[in-house]
């Protein structure tokens, strides 16, 4: 089963009907009993930093996913701000993220007063390293962007994937069982089902 984790941000749903157009059962909870049980966690997100943090805290979240993904090694996928939650902090605002990656979250700076920020839209990616989320993706694909921020890694050989806006910026990583993507694969159509289904059976 996959928990999709219910951490008071948005955009759970989506995530979960992209799940059922590939026939895989998820349910999104923030019960740490039912996060115990998972064999695949997703941590989505659109929301702020600080706000997430407080909540993963609050509804006593942090242990067992720090169980399940550092102690078992059950696969996680990171999805926007999920992603930014597993870097040490964020300019967005003073809680600790979860640190399970050397590095930060900040802000675009672009000095281009014609880059919009939040950055929203499709973009395309630039494969950095093979990892298993961009097996049989071609060598340039776009995907579809909600954010203000992006994570900077302190270890480039967590890095599979970069994008641009006004700025290079990180879009995607993989650490082991810990994976992470700062755009919305569940709003990129085919492409973005087709990294879902990488996820879902390359670590099955």
């Amino acid at each position: 089963m996959t928990v999709i984790v219910h951490y008071g941000a948005g955009n759970l749903k989506s995530v979960a009907r992209a799940l059922e157009r590939l026939g895989e059962n998820s349910t999104i909870s923030s019960d740490p009993k039912v996060i115990a049980r998972a064999k695949r966690l997703i941590l989505p997100g659109v929301g702020s930093f600080d706000t997430a943090m407080n909540t993963l805290r609050d509804k006593e979240i942090i242990p067992v996913l720090e169980e399940r993904v550092l102690s078992a090694g059950v696969p996680i996928l990171g999805i926007c701000l999920g992603l930014q939650l597993f870097t040490e902090r964020s300019e967005e605002g003073s809680s600790p993220g979860l640190s399970w990656i050397a590095g930060h979250t900040q802000r675009f700076r672009s000095p281009d007063p014609t880059m919009k920020v939040p950055h929203i839209g499709w973009n395309t990616i630039e494969r950095q390293r093979d990892g298993q989320l961009f097996d049989g993706f071609p060598s340039e694909a776009s995907l579809y962007f909600v954010h203000s921020y992006y994570v900077v890694c302190a270890d480039e050989e967590v890095v599979t994937g970069r994008s641009d806006y006004g700025e290079r910026f990180v879009c995607a990583i993989e650490k082991g069982n810990i994976l992470g993507v700062q755009f919305h694969p569940e709003k990129s159509q085919q492409i973005g089902l087709h990294l879902l289904h990488n996820f879902l059976t390359a670590t099955s």
